[in-house]
């Protein structure tokens, strides 16, 4: 396949989940925000903090090392063996899920009965919904790899929106039950996303069109249970070998990036309520890294990982592949410049309205609206993070990704450490700028690796990350118009003045866009070609 119709297919998968992505949070966001005011901050942080920890590290360290190394590659290959390797993420899951669900329930204190009832239990069905996702590994990736565009964002998104669903109808209901609600909403969530892989599947290799047009490597579904190869290996040893590197650093890159938890949970330096505040406004300002820079780095590493040779440089491959693969990271490091900026500059001036309509004064009063203000600011290197570290993952050799994790190594020892001093200092912002300090590091070393691997050719990728200056005073300029209306009708002076601080806001905002629009051409063509070719592709499929 060309390098340019894997980036059409690629555009297609982002720009679509991009939109699906949308309109399920957004439902999401409603039902939270409404189950939000019914809960005590007590209870979110054992939930949010705690049991979502013990869910997250399972599942991390069981799939993660497998996800990238089975989605490198050719779809050309023998996916019997390719199968059977990710079928072993539920063994591995089981160990881990007994292993950490011993050490949630002996080693950490345990909380109040009286306060949180049911911990014991939720322990138990927080790690068994982790198995159940595991499950569906095998047609997560199949779908990945085949850019099954709309699947994964229908199957997550529904799943979300239905364990809301059932979260708002218990907390209603059945208050008393305590962390059984949020345990059962979890492992619906697990069983309901797995169900909508299986009956996708099912349903596509049953049908006549699948067969003639042998869409994928199975022809039934028992082609996606382990088995034994023609060639008598049960898995692809090169990709098993790939799985370890990659395991080696997705057990340090769980730490950077679950470090604030493990510090919160593992030395007490938050009480359970402060956890709480501090997870929500976490959550509020991750959502449109959720929203916009997952999908596209999800689908772009696919589109890197299909158009670049690993163990080469850009000179060894094909000036097609390395040309189109640069423009594409220009455009994509311009559009997460832009994107982490408006959400920085913005976000300063609005933080404490957010909370105000998002969860009323549990949390936008206190430490609520400062945190958010330095999350904006966070979201800004994730968007940079995410779009560098694509490209890095996609081209790195193994030698490339096994020194990496030494680097890895130091930095989580000095991340955690300075979280936890940070935190002593500061308070909860402490985990911001902690995080803020380790995706600062992470950046400076996907850029070395891209201005290395480019060193040689006529291609300057790392172009995207420069603006103009006309651009840069229009940020600026709003930046200082929304926080002067924030001191003046923000956010104790009555909802008549909360509407004419948004409208201000909305006209800063047209102007920065505009401005954006009139001076990065480049860009918008880019956009422009993309999601026509995305529209295109979709309406002839």
């Amino acid at each position: 396949m060309r390098p340019r119709e894997v980036l059409g297919q690629a555009a297609r998968l982002a720009s679509s989940g991009l939109l699906l992505q949308v309109l399920f949070r957004l439902i999401t966001f409603v039902l939270n925000a409404f189950i939000l005011r019914f809960l005590s901050k007590e209870i979110v942080g054992i939930v949010n903090v705690r049991l979502a920890l013990l869910y997250s590290t399972t599942i991390f360290l069981a799939r993660e090392a497998f996800r990238r190394a089975c989605l490198s590659g050719s779809t050309q290959r023998d996916w019997s063996q390719t199968l059977n390797l990710l079928w072993l993420t539920v063994p591995l899951g089981v160990f881990w899920s007994v292993f950490l669900g011993w050490a949630w329930l002996q080693l950490l204190a345990v909380p109040d009965p009286d306060v949180i009832p049911h911990y014991g239990t939720g322990v138990v069905l927080f790690g068994f919904s982790a198995v159940v996702e595991l499950l569906g590994e095998p047609f997560w990736v199949l779908a990945q790899v085949h850019m099954f565009v709309k699947l994964k964002v229908i199957a997550e998104s529904l799943s979300v929106i239905l364990k809301s669903v059932l979260t708002a109808f218990l907390v209603l209901c059945l208050p008393h039950w305590g962390l059984y609600i949020f345990s059962l909403a979890q492992l619906f969530y697990t069983a309901v996303l797995v169900l909508c892989y299986v009956i996708y599947f099912t349903k596509l290799l049953g049908s006549p069109e699948s067969a003639k047009q042998q869409v994928l490597p199975v022809s039934r579904m028992t082609d996606m249970l382990p088995n034994i190869t023609r060639s008598g290996a049960f898995v692809n040893w090169e990709e098993a070998k790939l799985t370890w590197s990659f395991f080696k650093q997705s057990f340090l890159k769980q730490i950077l990036t679950e470090g604030e938890r493990y510090v919160m949970t593992f030395l007490n330096v938050l009480n359970f309520g402060d956890q709480g505040v501090y997870d929500v406004v976490n959550n509020l300002g991750s959502l449109v890294a959720r929203l916009i820079f997952q999908p596209i780095e999800e689908s772009f590493y696919i589109f890197f990982a299909k158009v670049l040779e690993r163990e080469k440089d850009a000179t060894l491959q094909k000036e097609e592949d390395v040309a189109v693969a640069a423009a594409v990271l220009e455009s994509l490091l311009k559009l997460a410049l832009l994107t982490g900026l408006t959400i920085s500059v913005f976000g300063f001036a609005y933080s404490q309205l957010a909370l105000d309509i998002y969860g009323g004064a549990m949390l936008s009063s206190g430490s609520g609206p400062v945190l958010l203000r330095a999350y904006c600011l966070y979201v800004l290197l994730l968007a940079i993070n995410g779009v560098t570290e694509c490209f890095t993952f996609a081209a790195m050799s193994k030698e490339e990704v096994d020194r990496y994790n030494f680097r890895m190594l130091a930095l989580s020892s000095s991340f955690l450490l300075l979280a936890y001093l940070l935190t002593h200092w500061c308070g909860s912002v402490g985990f911001i700028l902690a995080n803020c300090f380790n995706m600062g590091i992470r950046i400076t070393h996907s850029l070395c690796f891209v201005h290395h691997y480019y060193r040689k050719s006529p291609h300057k990728p790392l172009a995207g990350l420069f603006l103009s200056p006309v651009l840069l005073g229009a940020f600026a300029l709003s930046g200082g118009i929304t926080a002067v209306s924030e001191v003046f009708l923000c956010c104790e002076r009555g909802w008549p003045a909360k509407l004419l601080h948004v409208a201000v806001g909305a006209l800063c905002l047209g102007a920065t866009l505009g401005t954006a629009f009139l001076t990065e051409t480049k860009l918008i063509h880019f956009l422009r070609t993309q999601l026509g070719v995305s529209r295109l592709t979709d309406k002839t499929t």
